[in-house]
């Protein structure tokens, strides 16, 4: 993609080519290409079926992609539809991390070690783990949830779990597959409210996102896809004040009612 006049200048930290996805008959992605900057929100919008949390699953290896590139900090993931070792994977997984809309925390761990526990795996000292994680609650205004488990939790607070989470491991990139969309408005609000805090850390974020006022006013970048295929993408003022393809007008148009 262009670099638009907000970006941060550096190397592209996410680069995806030609990519490509099916489902049987059902071509799901079609020739698929963007990329992301360091420190840049990139916020993916569009109708459901349209392949946006497929192109999240794909970027981060959950989905096998049939065809195309990856490429993390310009190193091959996948070339040409073929992927790296096993052992070049598990080392770009470690680049990114994953906040899902359904939480997908351990039921049966605490909040402390649901956020503990990867870290610990990939050897981090225990008490180094324990003492970010209570830095991360404490930035999630979790303070004092640390033995409480996920069903004692909100919504939002469960989210927020799983956004801590994912940055305890340190991660270049955040990956939002819709963060919102189970939880009812005052809740979203929450949120959101963290994200929005992040963006202005500079934290690099893909966000796939029905929450349209959110991209507008904290995207770099914004993507509108619709049936497996980028229809436009660009500045957040210029696709929602004035996009181009008539079938970005249309489904804007339902956001405005």
């Amino acid at each position: 993609m262009a670099e638009e006049k907000t970006s941060t200048p550096g190397p592209s930290i996410l680069g995806i080519r030609s990519l490509r996805k099916s489902f049987g008959e059902l071509a799901v992605l079609t020739d698929i290409s963007l990329s992301v900057d360091r420190g840049n929100v990139v916020s993916i919008i569009g109708p459901s079926g349209s392949g946006k949390s497929t192109l999240l699953r794909c970027a981060s290896f959950l989905e096998r992609a049939d065809g195309g590139d990856i490429l993390y900090d310009g190193q091959y993931a996948l070339r040409d539809g073929v992927y790296a070792p096993k052992t070049e994977l598990n080392r770009f997984r470690t680049k990114f991390g994953l906040v899902f809309q359904n939480f997908q925390l351990f039921p049966h761990y605490s909040v402390m070690r649901n956020i503990c526990e990867a870290p610990i795996l990939h050897g981090t000292d225990r008490e180094e783990a324990r003492e970010r994680a209570l830095t991360l609650m404490r930035k999630m205004g979790l303070e004092g949830k640390e033995n409480a488990y996920p069903y004692q939790l909100s919504g939002g607070q469960q989210q927020r779990v799983a956004i801590a989470r994912a940055l305890a491991m340190k991660p270049e990139i955040l990956y939002f597959d819709e963060p919102t969309s189970a939880l009812d408005p005052e809740l979203t609000g929450e949120v959101l409210k963290v994200i929005r805090q992040l963006a202005e850390e500079k934290m690099t974020m893909v966000v796939v996102t029905h929450e349209m006022p959110f991209a507008k006013a904290v995207s770099n970048h914004v993507i509108f896809m619709a049936g497996g295929v980028i229809v436009e993408q660009g500045d957040p003022l210029a696709v929602f004040e004035d996009p181009k393809e008539e079938r970005t007008k249309q489904f804007l148009r339902v956001f405005e009612r």
